[in-house]
């Protein structure tokens, strides 16, 4: 198949990173998976969870939602509807989860960090960019605190890549996304560690060789990714 851009099926989509876009956050950032458009902040909170309180550790925690107008229709607000829907709970605990693997907690002791992403366009992949876009934006808000550098552990990223005629396509657009055979978000760490995989077969079962393959191909996404993430923070 032909996709968007000529990409070959192993290439990711233009990714940009702009730290600082918001004067008021102690971290920040806007990134763009292609035409997927997530903005991430980063509030740091000098307390932690009552539950967590004596635990000589701070905490991450996420919230993420789409602009009305992010997606072809406009979509209602979830506050007016008065409760927030499945899936956006399932992503903000993926990005919290995600996230909490980037740092060493004892280095926030007593400290929370809350991170927002809020989808201004999408066209598919919006919780791997969130993720990835969210850890550029933490860092950022730990440099720029002054707290414990010792807090920054290590790189975290997300990528999508599905199945499309038997064959991985990496990070899927809105299109191919809704047509693909399998869909398959992945969350590493910079030195390979494999946080979360996420995957549902659409159409057909997938074999464990096609997974093995659609892994070792979102690494290499994620890789990319990372290289990006590092760039901007340094």
């Amino acid at each position: 198949m032909t996709r968007v851009n000529n990409r070959q099926n192993n290439e990711m989509r233009p990714i940009e990173i702009e730290l600082g876009i918001n004067k008021h956050a102690e971290g920040s950032a806007l990134i763009k998976f292609g035409d997927t458009h997530v903005i991430c902040t980063a509030t740091i909170e000098n307390h932690v969870p009552r539950w967590m309180r004596g635990s000589n550790e701070g905490w991450i925690t996420a919230e993420y939602g789409m602009l009305p107008r992010s997606t072809h229709e406009r979509m209602n607000r979830e506050a007016a509807r008065g409760k927030q829907s499945g899936r956006t709970m399932e992503i903000q605990r993926l990005i919290g989860r995600s996230l909490r693997q980037a740092v060493n907690l004892k280095y926030l002791k007593d400290k929370t960090i809350n991170i927002d992403c809020d989808v201004i366009q999408a066209d598919g992949g919006t919780r791997t960019a969130s993720i990835s876009g969210a850890c550029a934006a933490l860092f950022e808000a730990i440099k720029n605190s002054h707290d414990d550098q010792r807090a920054i552990k290590e790189h975290v990223a997300a990528v999508s890549i599905g199945l499309k005629d038997g064959k991985p396509l990496l990070d899927l657009n809105y299109e191919e996304d809704s047509s693909a055979e399998t869909d398959l978000n992945v969350v590493m760490t910079e030195r390979g560690g494999i946080i979360e995989v996420q995957g549902t077969a659409e159409k057909y079962p997938f074999s464990k060789d096609q997974l093995d393959e659609m892994l070792a191909t979102a690494s290499r996404g994620i890789e990319d990714i990372v290289k990006i993430q590092k760039s901007c923070l340094s």
